[in-house]
């Protein structure tokens, strides 16, 4: 490893390696992507007679197909956390990467229904993992002016994953795609092989060291850097702190005000992510599509429409990419989460409109879909992966990433296993006006308790809750 580090030394403080790094690590998530992606353009095909199974599949088997990879991302993300903390993020990376060779391999022996149950079940284990670990590694080797726009590449490749199988799906026979999925973890793996732990977690090892060698390859300094000096010592101070303080993770969140409320604010704006009907937008696109072309000419096949909406959140990611070092998390989460609340209340609006006999262009529809996918993907989404990292120390970050990914997978599973029958029981406009008000709620609740984090650390973003709590205790008093 000090021999990599060694020859890829870049001096004169560039931090091209942080960059490079970031999208090395990233890549599991735009894999992970393709493994989601896939199946959206292949579902038909595995149901028709002359598709490449050896069965056609049953709604049962794509039932199956379509929700085991939740349950199992639920069970394996409960532990996640503490195996990161514990183990490292390299070799949880390894083993992310690992478990995505391996579905992809399962698919290439085999097509039979449980064989892709199986792969979908194993598929779980990135779906947490992905979302649990990469965003720790990667705030662990970013410079705090870069988390913000390293931390979204995690949404941009992931896009770029779904949008490739999009793609591959229209363009390639099944084996040619599979073929691409296998080759992207497998190089990524062998590369990772050679790829450095983060200083923070060798810190807690002991390596000393090694850390700082790590911390100068990724700022292009030399190891005799003051500034590289000075971090370590922070870093070197906050593990032993960590260790002489004898209350575990979860006394500390509870009995930490300034934590708890960080922890809230945490769960509060994942929840209401994962419930700002994003998920169901992409699943009834081409339902939305179909009934715009009622009014309008717009006539695109399955794979085009699924295609139309991979290139909207590819563009959004790459929005988000570019601004949130500019705009910071607070102002682009407000206008991001407001936009999807405008997009599903319109939606709500056209399918109630149409539903009573009242005329509407064809083209409202389709344009607040695309509205919603790209302001999720342009803000909602990937700050809310963002913020842990922002908001929680190296001692509770894991469990808390483990603890709101089990929450976001619980609601991916509700709405994937029920959302249907809802719309029987109060129709589809009543359900698009709820996902209108979680996401205007996440507008409000943001504008009021969301700290700005950007270009800060942890212990100013717990002052700054702190003198919050502080003045609301002042208000309770004198009332």
């Amino acid at each position: 490893m000090n021999i990599l580090i060694s020859k890829l030394m870049w001096q004169n403080g560039t931090r091209i390696n942080q960059y490079v790094f970031a999208i090395i690590i990233t890549i599991p998530l735009l894999s992970f992507g393709m493994v989601q992606g896939w199946l959206s353009p292949m579902i038909s095909v595995l149901q028709s007679p002359q598709g490449p199974a050896p069965v056609p599949f049953t709604t049962t088997d794509i039932s199956w197909m379509t929700s085991v990879t939740y349950i199992t991302a639920i069970i394996v993300g409960a532990p996640m956390g503490h195996l990161t903390d514990r183990y490292g993020r390299k070799a949880m990376t390894l083993i992310t990467t690992l478990s995505l060779i391996i579905y992809w391999q399962i698919k290439l022996l085999c097509l039979q229904p449980w064989a892709l149950i199986l792969a979908r079940a194993i598929a779980g284990i990135p779906c947490s993992a992905c979302y649990i670990v990469l965003p720790i590694y990667l705030k662990e080797i970013s410079d705090i002016d870069l988390r913000g726009a390293l931390g979204s590449l995690l949404i941009l490749n992931r896009n770029i994953g779904y949008l490739a199988s999009y793609v591959f799906a229209d363009l390639l026979q099944v084996s040619t795609m599979l073929w691409i999925g296998l080759l992207v973890p497998t190089v990524v793996f062998f590369i990772f092989l050679i790829m450095p732990e983060t200083p923070e977690f060798l810190v807690k090892q002991g390596k000393v060291d090694e850390a700082k060698n790590v911390l100068a390859w990724l700022r292009g300094v030399n190891i005799l850097d003051q500034g590289l000096e000075q971090d370590i010592d922070n870093i070197v101070k906050v593990e032993k702190q960590t260790k002489a303080d004898p209350k575990s993770v979860w006394k500390i969140i509870w009995q930490d005000r300034p934590t708890f409320k960080a922890f809230i604010i945490t769960l509060v704006i994942k929840i209401t992510q994962q419930f700002d009907g994003y998920l169901i937008v992409l699943i009834y696109a081409g339902f939305v599509t179909e009934r715009a072309a009622e009014a309008i000419s717009l006539k695109l096949s399955p794979n085009k429409q699924v295609m139309l909406i991979g290139l909207v959140q590819l563009v959004g990611s790459i929005v988000a990419t570019c601004i949130v070092e500019r705009t910071g998390r607070k102002l682009l989460l407000v206008s991001t989460s407001f936009a999807v609340g405008v997009g599903m209340l319109v939606l709500s609006g056209w399918f109630y409109a149409t539903s009573v006999g009242t005329w509407l262009p064809g083209w409202l529809p389709v344009v607040a879909m695309c509205v919603c996918i790209f302001a999720d993907a342009a803000g909602f989404q990937p700050i809310s992966y963002i913020i842990i990292t922002d908001l929680f120390t190296f001692q509770l970050r894991g469990t808390v990433s483990s603890f709101a990914n089990i929450c976001a997978k619980l609601s991916n599973f509700v709405q994937m296993k029920w959302f249907t029958k809802l719309c029987e029981l109060i129709s589809i406009h009543w359900t698009f006006l709820f996902f209108a008000v979680v996401s205007f709620s996440a507008c409000v609740y943001t504008v009021l308790q969301f700290p700005e984090t950007r270009h800060k650390t942890v212990a100013e973003i717990y002052e700054k809750l702190e003198n919050k709590t502080q003045k609301k205790d002042v208000e309770n008093d004198v009332a």
